[in-house]
């Protein structure tokens, strides 16, 4: 774990001990949010974390064959395989009726998305923007961000950042 202890893992990511012991044996399910703090404390990004084999070779990810992670609910369908030194990320990220990100996040960045079906509540700083398929986005990851699903069907939206940070 980057040279840190378990309990400095904890601590630094703002979360007890016994969380991290149950994320790390696949007991527990994380927030992408509490999943970015563990990632920021290791030094490296969530989609490390949550890759478990070594992603495929090729500039092809054919529908079907992409792999899905999920996070309270939300899933992300990786659009780009997670690789170390990428600077691009792009994911679609399916959020269920009622579904939302856990409390709003900040990072070093920029990120765009496009609303692909449904609608949702996006948040940036203190600023709520409600957007439907057909609408799009971009915003510096420095800005407080976060979004909810506000509709009745799911939303999928097609999010793209830089550099890697899901």
């Amino acid at each position: 774990m980057a040279g840190l202890t378990m309990t400095q893992v904890a601590q630094k990511s703002q979360c007890s001990e016994s969380l991290i012991s149950k994320i790390e044996a696949g007991q527990a399910s994380p927030s992408l949010a509490m999943l970015h703090r563990i990632a920021v404390t290791l030094d490296t990004n969530i989609s490390t974390l949550t890759t478990e084999e070594a992603p495929r070779e090729g500039p092809v990810l054919l529908n079907g064959e992409r792999p899905v992670i999920k996070a309270r609910g939300i899933l992300l369908e990786r659009i780009t395989l997670p690789k170390r030194g990428g600077l691009l990320q792009a994911n679609i990220h399916i959020v269920p009726p009622g579904k939302a990100s856990d409390g709003l996040i900040e990072h070093v960045g920029e990120e765009v998305g496009f609303v692909l079906e449904g609608s949702i509540e996006l948040v940036l700083g203190n600023e709520c923007y409600l957007m439907q398929a057909g609408d799009a986005f971009h915003f510096s990851s420095q800005m407080p961000h976060g979004y909810r699903n506000i509709g009745k069907v799911a939303a999928r939206i097609f999010w793209v950042n830089t550099p890697a940070t899901f």
